[in-house]
């Protein structure tokens, strides 16, 4: 990785040494993993409700509410540290088979840990997209060699990773993309260009969709390969947003290598693989995202409190109150439909995902509507902003990131009301001989 590497990145330290260094008391995983089995819902809430006040304490106080959206140059190492303290107490891959390294905890008990994680304000994880999105992959898809290389070290917070999706010209729309891989001697080489990438700058690995069949459009001819991001032939940099951070970067890559057995499911399968994984982004740790807008939402009431309340926002305030209770009816819905056979649990996921968009953007607004003038100025240099403003502006992002509203509405209404496809459009037609 040639740019954009930040300082302290992880390398592969085992997680036991972290918690050691930590001064933290914390019971072993297998130890946990037993404490676990046969735990009713409420004595489950009870356990990491605990854990979390026992530990949130010492060098991991000050990491209460660090990072997230908009803040992930926060903390890193510290942040870090507090992962690997976490798998050392034994409470990452929760929802991974036993067999596989995991807890094999219920749905309703991974929800439950993501609630109690955002209430107790615990701060943001910087492995969940190998621990939440990669690893359910490859338990689904990776082959026995796979599981075993990458599983335990995604465990253990030895490797973090990023998602190589989004391309300039394939944001959403993730069929149409242009990079490519060609298999030579051994090896994939990889070609082309990721955007909003998270957390590339501090990765290890990169889950990759690459075109592989040339020739090939739209979803067919894909495949999802493993790319070590630290070799010649990757190149980060840093997109710098509104809030004046950068928490996503470009990645470049220029000829980069994998070898030939870093294919998760077969090569062509890449479409099948990207879908199932944009199904689990959007699983149990909603609820968690759902806290934490709960606590936004009541701070800005809080401060309504404290002033005059006018009839038109008070009806903003209440409306914004239905609408996260609607959401989280509707989070119970959509897992509670990952259950029932035959369901379509994705279309249930895209409804939500353009639910809590389009609300938490409308919040923003709110928030400014509530601070009034002041929330034009920020405190000093233009990325210091307050709470508030930092919420308005990267919630502009919200309908656009994870699948934008236009691809969630186009996804309801072809899998959920079976309307018709919308056309594509048509390549232009070339100029007439002789003519400009």
């Amino acid at each position: 990785m040639e740019l954009g590497q930040r300082a302290g990145a992880p390398g592969p330290a085992a997680p036991s040494d972290a918690a050691a260094g930590s001064g933290q008391a914390a019971a072993s995983g297998p130890a946990v993993a037993a404490s676990l089995a046969g735990r009713t819902d409420e004595e489950f809430r009870a356990e990491i409700r605990g854990w979390l006040a026992g530990n949130l304490t010492g060098e991991f106080a000050g990491l209460r509410g660090v990072g997230g959206p908009g803040r992930e140059h926060e903390a890193f190492e510290g942040r870090l540290a507090w992962d690997r303290h976490l798998s050392a107490a034994g409470w990452t891959a929760l929802s991974w088979p036993a067999e596989h390294g995991g807890r094999g905890v219920t749905i309703s008990q991974q929800m439950i840990f993501h609630e109690e994680y955002a209430r107790a304000d615990a701060p943001a994880r910087v492995s969940h997209l190998g621990e939440q999105l990669l690893g359910p992959a490859l338990i689904a898809f990776g082959t026995p060699e796979q599981q075993r290389r990458f599983l335990p070290a995604i465990a253990s917070v030895a490797e973090l990773w990023c998602q190589g999706f989004s391309e300039p010209d394939a944001g959403s729309d993730l069929a149409s993309i242009a990079t490519t891989a060609r298999l030579a001697g051994g090896h994939w080489e990889v070609t082309g260009q990721k955007v909003w990438t998270s957390l590339a700058d501090v990765a290890d690995w990169c889950f990759v969709l690459a075109r592989t069949a040339p020739g090939s459009q739209r979803s067919s001819g894909l495949s999802m390969l493993l790319v070590p991001m630290r070799q010649p032939g990757v190149t980060v940099r840093p997109i710098r947003q509104l809030t004046g951070t950068s928490d996503f970067n470009e990645v470049f890559f220029d000829g980069a290598r994998a070898d030939a057995d870093l294919v998760l499911g077969d090569p062509g399968d890449g479409w099948k693989v990207a879908r199932y994984l944009l199904g689990v982004e959007r699983g149990a740790a909603t609820f968690g995202r759902q806290i934490q807008f709960r606590r936004e939402f009541d701070d800005i009431v809080a401060q309504v409190r404290r002033g005059r309340c006018d009839p038109a926002l008070r009806q903003k305030i209440a409306r914004a109150w239905v609408g996260l209770e609607v959401l989280r009816a509707c989070a119970l819905q959509t897992l509670a439909a990952a259950g029932r056979p035959g369901a379509d649990a994705g279309t249930e996921a895209s409804v939500v995902k353009l639910l809590w968009a389009r609300w938490h953007q409308a919040l923003g607004e709110l928030a400014m509507d509530v601070a009034g003038a002041r929330a034009l100025v920020a405190r000093a240099k233009p990325d210091e902003l307050d709470a508030w403003q930092r919420l308005y502006l990267f919630s502009r992002a919200d309908t656009i990131y994870g699948g934008s509203d236009e691809i969630q509405l186009g996804i309801i209404a072809s899998r959920a009301l079976g309307l018709p496809r919308e056309p594509t459009p048509a390549p232009a037609p070339a100029p007439a001989p002789g003519r400009p």
